[in-house]
Formats: structure tokens, sequence, C-alpha cells
């Protein structure tokens, strides 16, 4: 079995569209979906076409605690890492199992954005390529669950980039990974409401700085200062 694990903090809006748009994503009956809600978070089940999901009210917010409280119920033998904003193809099961079945131990997708801008295409073109961006959390990793505890999941401390940060010892460890060229679709509401060029200068100097070893309580500091959230 497949579990996708979808950490949210005030995105009932988004969870409602996704969970209803996931009924249509072929073979999702081989999965089980958990929500790992942060403390203060509202949804309804009822409100979704999709009634198979199994809702966790975390204890702590922050994404990597949120992620790991829900690693530790999944049942599945594949951890998938799915953001509310983003939307799986339709092939999202067959394209992990494909994957897995390969030998690869873990992946990432690539993506393009909801969105017709030029600019957007270009930044999308480059998620189907390892580089200094691979392993952001909108590239949706999935990872055999043995291999992720072995790694010991997320760490809870790191406030930001904490996909950045499971990456970097996921490379260490020689996990065998690959990146399935069959787009995701991503929310580009970061860039409407702040400018293209504000989120790629902020990305750029933040994977950089996370890079040469900036404590996360920085990193995040300096996102909050130059990013306005939705």
């Amino acid at each position: 079995m497949i579990s996708i694990i979808i950490p949210a903090h005030n995105e009932r809006d988004n969870l409602v569209e996704l969970l209803n748009y996931v009924a249509s994503i072929q073979d999702i009956d081989q999965a089980e979906i958990i929500i790992a809600l942060s403390p203060e978070s509202s949804f309804n089940k009822g409100d979704v076409l999709y009634p198979q999901v199994r809702v966790l009210r975390c204890a702590q917010k922050g994404r990597g605690v949120q992620m790991n409280e829900a690693s530790r119920l999944a049942l599945g033998t594949i951890l998938v890492f799915l953001h509310a904003d983003v939307r799986p193809p339709s092939t999202f099961i067959s394209d992990i199992n494909k994957t897995t079945n390969a030998k690869y131990d873990a992946g990432f997708f690539s993506y393009k954005f909801d969105s017709e801008s030029f600019w957007l295409k270009i930044n999308a073109s480059f998620t189907d390529k390892d580089g200094i961006f691979t392993g952001g959390g909108d590239q949706c990793l999935f990872i055999r669950k043995t291999i992720f505890e072995r790694l010991g999941g997320f760490n809870e401390t790191q406030l930001l980039m904490e996909d950045f940060e499971f990456f970097k010892r996921m490379k260490r460890a020689r996990v065998p990974y690959t990146i399935v060229k069959s787009n995701l679709i991503v929310s580009a509401r970061k860039y409407e409401y702040n400018s293209y060029l504000r989120v790629n200068l902020s990305n750029f100097l933040l994977v950089i700085l996370f890079n040469i070893g900036y404590p996360s309580t920085t990193l995040k500091a300096i996102h909050d200062k130059l990013i306005r959230t939705v």
C-alpha cells in the first residue's frame, strides 16, 4: 500500500479541492490518505468526495512534526508527502509503483504551475532535472517507509526547508532516487501574491544560506521578512 501524507495548517479550502480531485486519480483505491493537521486547523471530511481519508490532529504545529507523526501511523510500505495546494497527475499511483519496482527507493516529480506565465514555465522546466533546487516539498517526495525510518524522518527542529534537509541526508546515505517526468500542478499563488523576481531571489538566497549552514531560525526569519504569506 501507498500512504499519501498531506500536512496542513489553515488549508481547509485547498484540502477540500484536493480531496475532491483525488477521487479521479487512477488506482487511488490502492492508497490511504492521511491528513496531518496542525492543532488549530479546521477541516470537515463531510465536504469531500473521497471519504477514505484518515484525519490526524497533531499535537504540535510544524510541517516536519506533522509529517513524522502521520508516517508513524501509516500502513503503507511507501510514504508520499504531498502539499495541499499541489495536484497530482492522473497516473500518480502507477508512476510511484513503476519507480519503486524499478529498484529506486525514493523519487520526486517534475511539475508545472497553474499559470500561463512565461517565467513560471521557465522555472518549471528545471524541475525534471537534478540540481540545487531538487528536493523541495512541491516535488512530492515518495520513499520506502523502511528507508525513511532508517534516516530518522524529518528533522523536527528544522523550522524551514525540512524537505531540503532530509534530501541532503538522503543523498549522503546514497539512497537511489529519480525524478518522475509526469507533471504535478503547483499553485502559483505565492508568485502572484508577491512577485516572480521577489520569490525567485528569496528562494535562491535561502538555498545558498541553507547549504552553507545557516540555522533554520535565521532562514525562517529571512523568509518571513521577504515573502508575504497568502
